[in-house]
């Protein structure tokens, strides 16, 4: 028995892009999506609820639509990101990546040797796969965030790590240190973001970042080709519409 593929991975590597759902932590929602045929559920755990107690049912219903599940952790710690990877994630997000040490213990969390150190333990994702811990290295993504100044000033440093997949640029943030704080579609945070990318895309790296309705236009040009996109930011677009047209009968 062989581990289940990683969708993000197998696209990547076939040099197609991907996109990673958001805010949908409920798992009856995700399994409505299956006609969809979607590449990835991203379970927030740094500013929403996807945390100990839903993971292992979060992941499931990915598992069962055969997207992969993908877990951001609150931050670059060791126990946190193997223990998401031990109740069912396929693939790790870290965010506020700002050195290369911090990188190369994402990795260690990530991976077991000889590669990193993750804990030992046979995660449910493991059951009946003959070689199991080659294999989840072999299929387990890991993104890191580039999100803060500091890291931009260890860009090259970090861009030395091996095994991570994707880097991550991320607006939000970036856009509150720049000085302008929640406007992720102006010009000079777009500079950034896009001087970012190319830079991470010269080095040979995958580059990833935000595609919301109001920017994937943009974003889709940049050269990433792993976007993140919201879910609440559909059902907040769709209902307005929906209700306008009413208001209108």
């Amino acid at each position: 028995m062989k581990i289940r593929k990683n969708v993000i991975k197998q696209r990547l590597k076939e040099g197609k892009h991907v996109i990673a759902i958001e805010n949908l932590n409920d798992p009856n929602i995700v399994e409505l999506f299956a006609p969809n045929n979607p590449h990835c559920f991203w379970f927030e755990g740094e500013h929403w609820i996807a945390d100990v107690q839903n993971i292992g049912d979060l992941t499931r219903a990915a598992d069962l639509i055969e997207a992969t599940p993908l877990v951001r952790v609150p931050r670059p710690e060791y126990q946190l990101i193997y223990h998401a990877l031990d109740l069912g994630a396929q693939g790790i997000s870290v965010p506020h990546v700002k050195t290369k040490q911090d990188a190369e213990l994402v990795i260690r969390a990530s991976k077991f040797a000889p590669i990193g150190q993750r804990g030992m333990f046979t995660s449910r994702q493991g059951i009946g796969v003959e070689n199991y811990f080659k294999e989840a290295n072999d299929e387990t993504f890991v993104l890191v965030f580039i999100e803060d100044l500091i890291a931009l000033d260890n860009l090259d440093e970090i861009l030395e790590v091996d095994n991570i997949d994707v880097f991550f640029v991320g607006p939000g943030d970036l856009s509150q240190e720049l000085g302008y704080i929640g406007e992720q579609n102006h010009p000079e945070v777009q500079k950034v973001v896009q001087d970012t990318i190319t830079k991470i895309i010269a080095k040979g790296r995958t580059a990833g970042t935000v595609a919301s309705l109001s920017n994937y236009e943009w974003a889709m040009k940049t050269g990433a080709r792993f976007f993140l996109s919201g879910a609440l930011d559909w059902i907040y677009s769709g209902f307005t519409e929906f209700n306008q047209t009413l208001e209108q009968l």
